[in-house]
């Protein structure tokens, strides 16, 4: 069955769907090369990644943006995207590492240096992160990220914001790339994937 971008109904989301939020990013994300790398065990990282996205779907929700994806057909969300507007302050999660820690306790150490890696080279003037973006398994290939992140760039630009985020795979890296992100110089995680920084000027 062919899967037209006109068949896509891009909306906001509301606090109360972060169980659907969640859900998404852990089957979408949950086995991607960070993931593993965070925590090696399949079983374990499928148990509890849930629990580690679900810190920041909630989070996206009450200080940022959150646009998501509905499949026509079945009502499913297929895609979702959670950016914050760091253009002011926004406080960290609420009892972070506790639930860092209560989601998989192996990986704190690891979630530890990522956060570490990733703050040490966010850049400081005011701009949008693009913290997640995430397309079920079954609807990736449909142009559906590609509708979250220009859904979002329309407001940006017209506002004369920039946007960040972290790319995770080559693949993704291109994504972004057509999007008129440009690349600098990738994060090597101990032992782990590359993760590549990617800014995008404001276009008129």
């Amino acid at each position: 069955m062919s899967y037209a971008i006109q068949e896509l109904v891009v909306r906001d989301v509301a606090p109360v769907e972060t169980g659907e939020i969640t859900e998404l990013l852990a089957v979408a994300m949950g086995d991607g090369p960070v993931a593993r790398w965070l925590s090696p065990n399949a079983s374990i990282r499928r148990r509890y990644a849930p629990a580690y996205f679900e810190i920041f779907a909630e989070h996206a929700t009450r200080y940022g943006e959150v646009y998501a994806t509905v499949d026509t057909y079945t009502g499913q969300m297929s895609g979702v995207a959670l950016w914050f507007p760091f253009t002011s302050v926004i406080p960290s999660p609420d009892g972070y590492d506790r639930r860092v820690k209560e989601a998989d306790p192996s990986a704190f150490d690891r979630v530890r240096a990522l956060d570490d890696a990733l703050d040490t080279h966010h850049p400081l003037v005011p701009h949008h992160y693009l913290a997640f973006l995430a397309v079920r398994p079954s609807h990736q290939g449909r142009g559906i990220g590609s509708a979250l992140i220009d859904r979002h760039h329309r407001r940006l630009d017209a506002a004369g914001i920039p946007a960040y985020l972290e790319a995770n795979d080559p693949r993704n890296r291109d994504l972004y790339l057509r999007h008129g992100y440009v690349s600098h110089a990738a994060i090597r995680l101990p032992d782990g994937p590359q993760i590549w920084p990617m800014w995008r000027a404001p276009m008129p």
